[in-house]
């Protein structure tokens, strides 16, 4: 990922945190010759240093994906940021954004412990104090969903991070920017006002 050294996110924490937060990423590797994709929810181990999800079945990925070097991308938030924010019109348009790029070896996992994955999967997306649990599905169902998945493993073997929050700009700026991205009706908007934010109490 190409990043300028003022974008470089060095603090891990900072980077798991928005692989958490963003954790529906892309999975990119070969298959047949050909880069290919898809879009899946992972949990991150931290300890393992590892990432987990699955496949379905059907899907063609999972096939040559072993053994192979892949690239996960988790996308953060992102705005359009208009150069009518700042005190002069004679700059360029650009946008800002989160990213962490994270490089890895997969591993297919048994039937066992892609069930057991799976559960922490769901459980790190239910809320606290909902009554499901994948563990109490009847145990035909969960042989049905064990035969639609291959789960996986990704050794993670680097992350990139990058946080384009305007930094190259002047303080009074960026404050500007804050300022216009906090009134569109956006999540993406407000998240990277939120951010910069963050950014500009650090440096002040």
């Amino acid at each position: 990922m190409y990043t300028p050294k003022d974008f470089i996110i060095h603090d891990q924490e900072a980077l798991y945190t928005i692989m958490e937060e963003n954790s529906f990423a892309t999975v990119y590797s070969q298959l047949r010759g050909r880069p290919y994709a898809t879009h899946l929810p992972l949990y991150l181990d931290r300890e393992e240093r590892c990432l987990y999800g699955h496949f379905a079945k059907a899907n063609p990925h999972w096939k040559e994906a072993e053994e192979q070097e892949m690239l996960v991308v988790f996308q953060g938030p992102h705005a359009y940021i208009s150069p009518s924010w700042y005190e002069t019109d004679q700059t360029v348009p650009t946008w800002n954004y989160v990213a962490v790029h994270v490089y890895g070896l997969l591993e297919l996992l048994e039937e066992a412990e892609t069930l057991q994955t799976l559960s922490e999967l769901v459980k790190n997306y239910e809320e606290p104090d909902s009554p499901y649990s994948l563990d109490a599905v009847d145990e035909k169902i969960q042989k049905g969903l064990r035969k639609g998945i291959v789960g996986f493993k990704i050794s993670i073997q680097s992350i990139e991070g990058k946080a384009k929050l305007s930094q190259n700009h002047p303080l009074t700026r960026q404050q500007r920017v804050i300022e216009h991205l906090e009134h569109i009706q956006s999540d993406n908007s407000k998240g990277i006002a939120r951010l910069m934010e963050q950014n500009v109490q650090l440096k002040t």
